[in-house]
């Protein structure tokens, strides 16, 4: 038999070596560092606390550190530029916000596409959202905070954490609903926005049930909450629907890293992240938060992205929403 030539020789070496690398990768020579979790809002907050959790528990399960980067800032969009521009390597991942998929349709000129710059991993969870007020304000019902804007048009203040979240496209539909002229004061992330409120800033808060235990001390007053059905903690808070306003808002998200990540690096991450949304500790914390598992796998999280990107322009559109 004739050798084969150089050039071929080399392609098919080339090509051999990678069919052995990809399943040993997959099989235990991934992760040999530590991996970095970017979270897109501050310490202290629903989220943080929630991936504090998961990535500690998953961390034990990949035999490396899972370490949280908080980068707050622009509506939560910060981990998804980031990890657009790192290597495919697995070792850079970000938690993937509503915002990553409204946002990039409310600018001109986009710095990332949602549904072609990044691998997605893993769904997890989504947030409960409510409005709360200091509790030595008058409004005792949502109701009371109600007639009380609309007595003073222009006057009243509610945080978010930050312009384009769903916080804030939530507050200004019930506005738009009720006829409401209030004013939108966006933060960096929740606990900013909390302790704005607590200082008495601001009103209100629109946020994620980071102000659970504040509310369970008594120092804040939980009006409404934004789930479909009453939650377990405070069984006897209104949802939306029941006091008249037709909108359900859970914002879902789940964890992605840049496009191109090979698929073993993928399956291994999967496999560590949904071990860890089930265990029992990780799940104590989504019951304190009263938030619940909502778990995707990787391809079935990518076609939700398709569809959640396509519903979220709808309402970008319909809502005339624009971002500098």
């Amino acid at each position: 038999m004739a050798p084969l030539p150089l050039a071929r020789r080399t392609a098919l070496a080339l090509a051999g070596a990678g069919a052995l690398a990809r399943p040993a990768r997959a099989q235990g020579r991934f992760p040999e560092r530590p991996i970095r979790m970017i979270c897109p809002w501050p310490p202290g907050g629903s989220t943080d606390v929630q991936m504090r959790s998961i990535c500690e528990i998953a961390a034990r399960h990949l035999g490396q550190p899972v370490v949280i980067d908080n980068r707050p800032g622009v509506s939560g969009t910060l981990g998804a530029q980031a990890v657009k521009d790192a290597r495919p390597d697995g070792y850079t991942l970000t938690q993937m916000p509503i915002t990553v998929f409204r946002i990039p349709q409310m600018m001109e000129r986009p710095s990332f596409d949602p549904l072609r710059d990044f691998t997605y991993v893993i769904h997890v969870t989504g947030y409960l959202f409510g409005v709360v007020v200091r509790s030595d304000r008058p409004w005792r019902t949502w109701q009371d905070f109600i007639a009380h804007a609309r007595a003073n048009p222009g006057k009243v203040t509610y945080g978010t954490p930050g312009v384009g979240s769903s916080l804030h496209i939530t507050m200004e539909r019930i506005g738009q609903a009720l006829g409401i002229d209030w004013i939108h004061v966006p933060f960096r992330g929740g606990a900013e926005n909390i302790r704005s409120t607590l200082g008495g800033t601001i009103d209100a808060s629109a946020e994620g049930s980071s102000w659970a235990p504040l509310v369970q001390e008594g120092k804040l007053r939980l009006l409404v909450v934004w789930s479909a059905e009453r939650v377990r903690n405070f069984p006897e808070v209104p949802t939306l629907r029941e006091v008249g306003i037709d909108i359900v808002s859970e914002s879902p998200y789940g964890f992605a890293g840049p496009k191109g990540m090979d698929p073993g690096v993928v399956r291994v991450l999967h496999d560590a992240f949904k071990e860890a949304l089930f265990d029992p500790v990780h799940l104590q914390v989504l019951d304190r938060l009263d938030m619940r598992p909502r778990y995707m796998n990787g391809e079935d999280y990518a076609a939700f992205v398709q569809r959640l990107y396509r519903e979220e322009g709808e309402m970008v559109r319909r809502l005339g929403l624009r971002m500098s």
